[in-house]
Order: structure tokens, then C-alpha cells, then sequence
């Protein structure tokens, strides 16, 4: 069991380039995963295999544009991570942090 965490900087300027960014993040959604950050979404993969073809699907996916990096960690190690300060989206982009709150439940599966 692990972790595939696919991390990206995308063009956004044009608006061709808006577009395949947008379907790029809608495209990791409909694969099953979930936005972390802004630009960073997760998703468990059961095995080895799975991660591998998870990986492919992604790399299928990209955009010819831009940076994207993919990492891969065991259970164990996405488990030790922790998350130093989470923040509720606020009215004109202001953010609200609250420091300690644990893990959203949807990233919490076992």
C-alpha cells in the first residue's frame, strides 16, 4: 500500500493554456484523486502495480506545458507525515489558519 502524490506548476496565463491545466486537475479528480493543495492532489494505490499504472495514466494526461512531478511513498511514510497548519478558504482569498487540526477525513483511510 502507498501513495502517489502528483505535484504541479502548469501555464495559466493563455487561455489555451487555462483550459489544459483546468482539464489536467479535472482529470486527476475523475482518476480518483484529491486535491491536497492548490496544486498538489494525492490518491492510495494498492500496490505496486497499480501505482505503475496509475503513473502512466498521468504521464498520458500532462500537459505539454509546464512542470509536473509525481512521488511515490509507502503507507508508512505518508503516516509520519503530518500537517503543521490547515486553512479554511475565506471571502477575496484571505485565509484562516488553524494550527494543529489534524488531516481532512477524506485523506484519512486507514
Amino acid at each position: 500500500m502507498g501513495w502517489l502524490m502528483v505535484a504541479f506548476d502548469l501555464p495559466v496565463v493563455e487561455d489555451e493554456d487555462r483550459k489544459k491545466a483546468s482539464r489536467f486537475r479535472n482529470d486527476l479528480l475523475d482518476m480518483g484523486f484529491t486535491m491536497m493543495q492548490e496544486s498538489i492532489y494525492i490518491r492510495n494505490c494498492i500496490s505496486i502495480e497499480k501505482y505503475k499504472l496509475e503513473m502512466h495514466r498521468v504521464k498520458n494526461l500532462a500537459p505539454s506545458k509546464g512542470n509536473i512531478t509525481a512521488f511515490y511513498m509507502t503507507d508508512k511514510q505518508w503516516e509520519n507525515s503530518i500537517n503543521i497548519a490547515l486553512y479554511e478558504p475565506a471571502p477575496l482569498g484571505n485565509r484562516k489558519y488553524k494550527a494543529g487540526q489534524k488531516n481532512p477525513a477524506q485523506l484519512t483511510f486507514w
